[in-house]
């Protein structure tokens, strides 16, 4: 009896004492062959990552034709230094996960960013927009250090598509707007979320809604991108 009592007692100490592991918890992938082959094309990955010891190259950018294939790895911001947007503008893709949920164990988001300032350094700056295949979508940005727009865990949306299942596709058309003094983000054609650039381009946020357009990917999951492209208002 006193040996089964301690042994409880030594299991209940591991279960306070051992790290709690969640689905928010789970673990970047390192994914085989990674890295970009895509001309022009670079990334970097988030500083959480870099300091667990992931590199750009545990992630994949490729082309297929006109559609970017992503698989990642550890979260990671992707552009071309050429790709730059000034004044009112809009930047649109359709990302199609083929099969939700394929590399993770919860739904991870994928979207288009822009405003980006000093990418590639420490103190790179940028704002996105992302969907995740349940219905939520999460306006985001760094400046440098993180800042959230619209909650940690985003908001549910009808226009924001469902997959039918773990492993069914789920495609999401995401669109960011400068307009005026407005910022906004539109999702399968609707606008899900709008900012007064007052609230965005401030002290610890962006520096300005010039600048570099491009794609970002949170951990552990695959895409394609297709129709990525500017239009200029």
């Amino acid at each position: 009896m006193r040996f089964m009592y301690l042994s409880t007692l030594a299991l209940l100490f591991w279960m306070l004492a051992a790290p709690r592991l969640t689905a928010q918890d789970d673990a970047s992938r390192v994914v085989a062959g990674g890295g970009i082959s895509i001309p022009q094309w670079t990334g970097k990955i988030d500083a959480g990552e870099e300091r667990s010891g992931r590199t750009l190259n545990d992630a994949k950018l490729w082309k297929e034709g006109d559609t970017f294939h992503v698989v990642t790895g550890p979260a990671v911001t992707y552009w071309s230094p050429g790709n730059k947007a000034t004044g009112d503008y809009t930047v649109k893709a359709t990302f199609n996960e083929p099969k939700y949920m394929s590399l993770n164990s919860h739904p991870h988001p994928y979207g288009i960013f822009i405003a980006g300032n000093d990418m590639g350094t420490a103190g790179q700056s940028y704002l996105y927009c992302a969907a995740y295949g349940d219905g939520r979508f999460i306006v985001r940005g760094f400046g440098p250090g993180p800042f959230q727009m619209n909650g940690f865990g985003g908001d549910q949306n009808p226009a924001v598509h469902r997959a039918a299942a773990v492993g069914q596709p789920v495609t999401q058309e995401i669109a960011l707007s400068v307009k005026g003094d407005r910022v906004e983000c539109s999702i399968n054609g609707t606008v899900v979320a709008g900012y007064n650039k007052a609230a965005l381009v401030t002290a610890g946020k962006l520096k300005s809604t010039d600048g570099i357009y491009g794609l970002r990917f949170a951990h552990n999951t695959e895409v394609m991108v297709t129709g990525f492209s500017v239009l200029k208002h």
